[in-house]
Order: C-alpha cells, then structure tokens, then sequence
C-alpha cells in the first residue's frame, strides 16, 4: 500500500506539470545554452520537431533546443534513411516549427547536398535556413571545421554533429556505432575539438560508447548533446516520435526504436485506439449524437422548411419522376436559400462557431 501510495502521489505531481510555463519575454539564444551548461553546470534538453504542433508541445516541456532534424525523411516522409529529404522539405517544416516555438532555440539540419560541395554553397543554403525557415542555428554533420568556421562568420551559429552520421551511413555500412576502437574513439574527440575551434557552439555526439563520450565532454568547453552516448554528456536529444512511442502500436515501436531510445508515453497505442473507436461509432450510427448536432434553425424555420419539402414531394408525384418539374415551390425555395443572389443568407442572429 505504501509504494502504491507513493505511485500516485509521484503521478500527481506530474499530471500538476501540465499547467502551462510562463511566458518568457524572448527565445534562448545560442549564447544562453551554451552559458546554462559551462557556466551553470546545468544539463541541456534537446527534442526534434518538424510541424507546428509538434513544436509547441516540445516548446512546453521546458526543453531548451527544438530540432527540425533530416530525420523528418524518416519519421514523416516514409524514407528508409535521411538522405532523400532536401533543402526545401526542410525549410517548409522549420518554417511550421518556428511558429510553435516560442521559448526554445529552434535548430534545423542541413540535408544531404546541401553544404559538401563549397562553403559558397554551404552559406546560401544557411542562410535560407534562417531567412525562409526561421531557424535560429543549423546543424551540419561530420569533421568539417572550415564549413562551420564560414558559417559562424557569416552570422549563423552552428551546431556540429559526430560520430553516427546518418547522412553517410551508406559510406558507414549502415547505422553503425562509432568510436569502439582506440583509435577511432581518439579521432572523434580531436574532431570535436576542432568542430568547437571553429565556432560550433555545441556538438551532437551519436552511437558511441559511453567512455568515448565522457572524453567528449571532458575536452570541450561547450555543451556536448548525446543520442546512444552514455550519461556523461552535457545534454541529451531524441527524436520525438521515438521518445512518446508514435507508432502503430507498441510492438512495432519495440521492433524498430533504436536500442539507446527510452519511450515515455504510448501515443501511437492511444491514437489507433481513438481512430477505431471512431469508425466503430460511426458504422453503428452512435456518432454523431445530438449532443455533437448542435445547429438549430430559428423559430418557426423548422416547419416552413419541412412544409417545403412537403410541397415539392406532391408536385413531383403529380407530374411523375420523368416530366417537367414546375417552378414553383422549387424556385421559391431556390430564392429563399439564396436570396436571390446565388449566395447562402445565414440568419445574422444565430452565430456558428466551428471550432
């Protein structure tokens, strides 16, 4: 009795986390998030999103940085891997983003193809990011220092991204951990030194080995964010549709979530669950019930309509299903409807609200 006790008080405080956060009188900045963690100590919280409710509903968690990730190819889109989505997808879907972010730092990938060939290209490519998509920093993958060092000099901060580089994983064999051995784990920690000396003001770290990602950590001054890389890192990321178990029920969510990825809610379970309910209800006529019909006509309209409807059924009688229809009661009721101006005329005095 007394765990059980302790359960539901445990779920109480947290059902009292849904009150909305306070407003905050502007974003963080990359400034902000890399001073909570070298100059507080304080652990930062990443979470992808790619729409506009998706992002409002990270945006309340508290997390301190929205990613719209090239994973949207995956979870959105129905790509096999991060390589398909362009520069366009991405900007559509930073674009929805940026309007339910209001707290966070909204940081966006850079897709495939859309920064190797030139630093020319890699800045244009930012900068449409910023200017049509509204994010406040890019994300770029691998050891490439002179790319991030043009970019924060043109005005764009940037996050790096090492280890796993799902954007090369056909070079990689796959989504494959990296660093698991001495000499590569020494190879990521001097790429993500010079990721930080060229100005990333934080590093994503992926699929490595816990032990590679303390060194990480331990050897940058800006925060490192892990995803499959132990607990020693300064932040932590997931994608959204990994982290509340988006998917058609839980078992393929077992199936197919990646090995470092925790679930915290069931979401897919709940919405399969609804949508059946909806289709049952509405074969079996229980939905709409009057409580969901709530438009009325105004006094008196009722029975003049159904009166109408009479009428028109008597003429169509009298001159059979294959004559000419006369004009009356139809045209009558063509002009009431209307008004004569080819327009629906809704009473002024009975408001609709839709939603």
């Amino acid at each position: 009795q007394g765990s059980e006790a302790e359960g539901e008080g445990e779920e109480e405080e947290r059902r009292a986390g849904l009150q909305p956060l306070k407003p905050v009188r502007r974003a963080l900045s990359a400034m902000d998030v890399t001073d909570k963690w070298r100059k507080k100590g304080e652990k930062v919280a990443m979470v992808t999103a790619y729409s506009h409710p998706t992002a409002t509903h990270v945006d309340q968690s508290g997390a301190e940085m929205i990613l719209v990730g090239d994973s949207v190819a995956m979870v959105e889109l129905g790509h096999a891997t991060t390589q398909a989505v362009t520069l366009e997808e991405m900007i559509h879907h930073a674009k929805a983003a940026r309007k339910g972010t209001k707290r966070a730092l909204l940081v966006v990938d850079m897709p495939l193809g859309s920064y190797e060939i030139s630093d020319a290209q890699a800045l244009a490519s930012a900068y449409r990011l910023v200017k049509e998509g509204g994010a406040d920093a890019v994300k770029l993958e691998g050891w490439r220092p002179r790319t991030v060092a043009r970019l924060v000099q043109g005005g764009v901060p940037v996050v790096g991204h090492i280890g796993l580089t799902p954007q090369a994983c056909a070079t990689l064999g796959g989504f494959r951990a990296q660093g698991r051995s001495a000499a590569q784990a020494a190879a990521l920690v001097a790429q993500a030194r010079d990721l930080e000396r060229a100005g990333a003001f934080c590093v994503v770290v992926e699929c490595v080995p816990s032990v590679v990602g303390r060194a990480i950590t331990e050897a940058l001054q800006v925060p490192t964010v892990g995803i499959g890389a132990g607990p020693w890192m300064a932040g932590q990321v997931l994608v959204f549709h990994d982290l509340v178990g988006m998917s058609f029920h839980s078992d393929q969510h077992e199936a197919f979530a990646p090995r470092f990825c925790k679930r915290y809610a069931s979401v897919g379970d709940e919405i399969v669950l609804g949508l059946r309910d909806f289709v049952r209800e509405v074969k079996s006529g229980e939905f709409p019930s009057d409580a969901y019909s709530p438009y009325t006509m105004a006094k008196g309209q009722e029975e003049e309509f159904l009166s109408l409807l009479a009428s028109q059924a008597a003429e169509k009688k009298q001159w059979g299903t294959g004559g000419q229809e006369s004009s009356g009661a139809w045209g009558a009721s063509e002009t009431a409807l209307t008004n004569g101006k080819g327009l629906v005329d809704d009473d002024e005095d009975v408001p609709i609200k839709l939603y």
